[in-house]
Formats: C-alpha cells, sequence, structure tokens
C-alpha cells in the first residue's frame, strides 16, 4: 500500500462543492439537469451531497458540456474528478469503513481529537488495539482486518514528504487506567505516548482525575482541517456510529468545544511528565 491516494477524500468533496456552484451559477435546478442529460432525479443531488464513491468521468463530461465552462475551469474539475477516482486503500475495508472518516484523517493538514475513556487510535499500540477489540463483540475475522486496517490508519504520522499532519490529541487519565493485557503492555502503551509526544507534529494533552470535571465530559470529537480554504470537518463518535457535521456553525461551535477541553488539559511538557508517573504506579 502506498499514499498514491493522498488528497483524493477532499478532490471528491472539493469536486462535489464546485459542481453545485456551477449549477447554482448557470440558474439550473438538479431535475433540470437530469432531464436535460437523460438522468434520473436525484442524481445531481447525490453528487452535489458528494453521495458518491468515484465519480465517473463521462457524469463529470456531461456536466462540464452543459454548463459551458472555461478551459481553465474544466482543467481544475477534470484534474479534481481524476484525483477522486483513486482507488484509496481504506475502500478495501468495506466491513470495517462505512464512512469517510479515514479519507478525511489521510487528507488533513490538522486532527484535533479527544475520546474521553480511550486512547486515540493513531496512537494506540496494536496490544492496546486488540485488547478493547476483544472486549466487544464483533467477530475475530472483522477485528483482525479493524486491526489492520487501524494499523494502516497510523501510517500518516510517518511520512517523511511533508505531508504527516499535524495532531493535537487531548487524552484522559481514564483511557490508561482500566486493567488490560499484562503490566508490561500497559506501561508499553505509557511508553509509546511518551516518544510519540516528541513529535515536532505532535501535541498531546492529558485531562488527569485530580482535576476535577472539565468540558467535553461524555464528547468523543475529532476535527480535520485541511490545506488552502477547504472547509473543516467534524466527525461525532459514538459506540454505534460516528456522525459527520459539515455546515459551519455546527463545525465552529465543535471547535470552540475542544478548545475548552484543550485548554482544561496539561500542557505538553507536564503531560509526558504525568504519563511517566503512571507507569512508574501501575500494578
Amino acid at each position: 500500500m502506498t499514499d498514491d491516494d493522498f488528497g483524493a477524500t477532499i478532490a471528491k468533496r472539493r469536486l462535489s462543492r464546485l459542481l453545485a456552484d456551477l449549477r447554482t451559477e448557470r440558474g439550473y435546478t438538479g431535475n433540470q439537469v437530469c432531464d436535460r442529460l437523460g438522468w434520473g432525479r436525484g442524481k445531481v443531488g447525490r453528487f452535489e451531497a458528494n453521495q458518491w464513491k468515484r465519480p465517473e468521468m463521462s457524469d463529470i463530461r456531461d456536466l462540464l458540456r452543459l454548463y459551458k465552462v472555461t478551459e481553465d475551469e474544466r482543467s481544475v474539475l477534470e484534474t479534481l474528478a481524476t484525483l477522486a477516482r483513486t482507488r484509496a486503500w481504506w475502500r478495501q475495508y468495506g466491513d470495517v469503513f462505512d464512512n469517510e472518516y479515514p479519507g478525511f484523517e489521510s487528507d488533513a493538514a490538522r486532527i484535533s481529537v479527544y475520546l474521553p475513556l480511550i486512547l486515540p487510535g493513531l496512537l494506540q499500540t496494536q496490544a492496546y488495539i486488540e485488547a478493547h477489540m476483544h472486549a466487544g463483540s464483533r467477530s475475530p475475522q472483522w477485528q483482525e482486518r479493524a486491526l489492520e486496517a487501524r494499523l494502516r490508519r497510523q501510517r500518516i504520522l510517518d511520512r517523511t514528504d511533508g505531508r504527516a499532519p499535524e495532531l493535537v490529541a487531548v487524552v484522559t487519565e481514564a483511557s490508561l487506567m482500566y486493567r488490560w493485557g499484562t503490566q508490561d503492555a500497559r506501561r508499553a502503551q505509557i511508553a509509546h505516548l511518551v516518544k510519540m509526544s516528541r513529535r515536532p507534529n505532535v501535541e498531546l494533552r492529558m485531562l488527569r482525575f485530580a482535576d476535577g470535571p472539565h468540558p467535553g465530559m461524555s464528547s468523543m470529537i475529532s476535527v480535520f482541517d485541511f490545506p488552502g480554504d477547504e472547509p473543516s470537518v467534524v466527525y461525532l463518535e459514538s459506540d454505534a456510529t460516528l456522525q459527520e457535521l459539515n455546515t459551519p456553525a455546527e463545525v465552529d461551535s465543535y471547535i470552540e468545544i475542544f478548545g475548552q477541553i484543550k485548554a482544561a488539559a496539561l500542557e505538553p511538557t507536564a503531560t509526558t511528565a504525568c504519563l511517566k508517573s503512571l507507569s512508574e504506579a501501575l500494578e
């Protein structure tokens, strides 16, 4: 597997938005476009809502002809469509992913993440992943596939071509205090956090029991910020679903909440010291 699919998810999202803008500027309704192109009603709406996996180039060219785009516009849109058609690696894991989360994660310039009871997936050791998956009700086959996919996701932090995202992670003491595996495995997870926190693109902060209640006690938030002027995306996670939020008001609200959670946590240096103390105190 390679990172040849870098940018594919954002290209598809941007293409959807630009096609919607073109239709509006040309004065068409979605149904009018479908009728003129002989498409079923709703097809244009699905495109513009980004409810497609891989755009067909013939469909894109039909739209561009109808909208009478300039050569410069055509070049931009066809380039986006070509990139959007890339078969991203996570598409091989349709049994694990039923959303665009890994694509946004892969394409982000900055990832801000907070989970109240477990560690962020990008910072988990294999032993930690296996212990938490075994506590669930999924089949061993699914767990094996999910483990493989999660370890693959973590590789974005190892990129050396300037595309490694900045990771801002707020973790909780609770996420480290459950007893799982061996003492050595639990200490290895903490040591891994300390090691990752030393990377220039990783900012790690901790919320301690001793500091009392804090904002976001039950929130599970991931904020993805992208290069350029591409709008940010927020995902809210529960045991059952991942909910994508992309309207400006919703996104801004959760960016503010994440900022409050981050402000309540220990600074990075103090977080490292706290992690070392927790490792020493493990039984």
